[in-house]
């Protein structure tokens, strides 16, 4: 006889009762994943929003995801569930509207610098050449590069979204022949090893432990002995680099 864990006795019970009281149950058994999720996207920000204030605007996006969810239908709750409080978290970023104008024109200096340092040496430049190219120092750029996280947001939420659509959805009756579905998948993977290989070794190193060996920022900035506005900064370089190379599969990477 199959064994029944605890989060799908409370599914059970709350799509047979629509009990208030198992809701609020199956509330407390995912705020876990609340905080993974902020956590992830909490890299991206750079600090500039507090990561308590982050889970919180996720719990909205769970309790959305259980409202919404039709548990009889056989899909994993985990995986709907993350695109909501992802969602939800970026909406209220974006209802903020509170990057300062002067962080917006850093982005804008970074991205033409990395065009230009690309376009003239390729894509394995260095943080020191984007900070020559801006004529500021190596420190002033971190600092630059931390400040300006928060600027994808937009972009973040387009690449989520993107994702959404590369994975085929539960009961779809459009799936691809399996040869063709192998294939497509092989020439995926393919890529993402080619993206990798455009990157240095450091930021191979945070792409490994953090998407693959599931490392918090502060495990992985333990693990480099660096900060972890360095790691964060790693980070967001390996990403710009990865979605160039990668456009639409990019998505894939990020589970």
């Amino acid at each position: 006889m199959a064994i029944i864990d605890k989060k799908e006795r409370l599914w059970i019970e709350y799509t047979n009762t629509k009990s208030s009281s198992i809701r609020e149950q199956i509330i407390i058994e995912y705020v876990p994943l609340v905080k993974i999720v902020a956590g992830r996207l909490s890299v991206y920000l750079g600090g500039n929003v507090e990561y308590d204030d982050l889970v919180s605007y996720g719990i909205f996006g769970l309790i959305d995801a259980i409202d919404k969810f039709d548990y009889g239908k056989g899909n994993k709750f985990e995986t709907y569930a993350s695109l909501r409080i992802r969602g939800s978290i970026l909406d209220q970023i974006r209802k903020m509207d509170w990057i300062p104008r002067s962080v917006r024109q850093k982005q804008k200096s970074i991205d033409a610098a990395i065009k230009k340092i690309e376009a003239e040496i390729g894509p394995n430049y260095t943080d020191d050449d984007i900070a020559r190219e801006l004529g500021i120092t190596s420190d002033e750029y971190l600092t630059w590069s931390t400040q300006t996280n928060v600027c994808n947001v937009s972009s973040l939420e387009d690449m989520f979204e993107q994702g959404t659509e590369v994975r085929t959805p539960y009961g779809s009756s459009h799936m691809m022949i399996e040869p063709e579905r192998i294939y497509e998948e092989q020439e995926v993977k393919n890529s993402i090893i080619e993206a990798l290989e455009s990157l240095t070794e450091k930021e191979k190193l945070v792409v490994q432990l953090y998407y693959y060996e599931e490392f918090t920022l502060k495990e992985i900035s333990n693990a480099m002995e660096v900060s972890e506005s360095r790691v964060s900064q790693l980070h967001s370089k390996a990403l710009r680099k990865m979605k160039s190379f990668l456009g639409d599969n990019f998505a894939l990477l990020m589970g």
